[in-house]
């Protein structure tokens, strides 16, 4: 048995010290129809927010927005989780897209500029660079309830401004990933590290 920090509290997990894969020890059964079943009955969902900087806006339009969200916050009467998550971002797709206009173009200035890209294309590449995408989730054993309060979460985020849409099945797994796996993602079944 093995403790871990659940909610803030301590709860003890049962694992089968021979299972070497997540899914063996964790309460997740599928991930269908942008839903996390649980073993338990329960379901987990929720949406994704498009990011935004406030920041760059004049400063009565960014107090307004953060109001909105302060009574959009309090007006949830469920338990939630507010999740932040760097998912990794593929530019192979825009280096191909600029190697082809490399080779198209015969003006110094112009391939000059697309080299530079390109370059900092791969730089990018090279260091890793993330999207950080933001979650709200949440659990819920009734699907129409479900339903429900993934339409009241867009609505109530559009009325601060913000663009939302529920989570994917593909976000699901991201976010497990994410958390389960330090962000590393796995075609096939995750192993787990014993760190004794």
């Amino acid at each position: 048995m093995e403790e871990e920090i659940i909610n803030g509290r301590v709860g003890v997990i049962k694992m089968n010290s021979n299972s070497v894969y997540t899914e063996n020890w964790i309460s997740v059964k599928n991930i269908n129809n942008n839903i996390i079943f649980l073993d338990n009955k329960q379901m987990v969902t929720g949406v994704k927010i498009q990011p935004r900087n406030i920041f760059i806006l004049e400063e009565n339009y960014q107090n307004s927005i953060i109001d909105s969200l302060k009574t959009f916050y309090n007006l949830i009467d469920y338990e939630f989780w507010l999740l932040v998550a760097d998912r990794p971002v593929d530019v192979g797709l825009y280096i191909s897209q600029l190697q082809l206009q490399l080779n198209d173009t015969t003006s110094p200035v112009y391939r000059k500029l697309i080299v530079d890209d390109i370059n900092k294309a791969e730089m990018f590449m090279n260091n890793g660079v993330v999207d950080t995408e933001y979650f709200i989730l949440f659990k819920e054993t009734s699907t129409d309830m479900l339903q429900k309060k993934v339409r009241n979460l867009i609505n109530n985020l559009a009325q601060c401004n913000l663009i939302a849409s529920q989570v994917s099945n593909e976000d699901l797994r991201m976010i497990l990933d994410n958390f389960l796996n330090g962000g590393v993602n796995y075609s096939s079944r995750t192993v787990i590290v014993n760190g004794d």
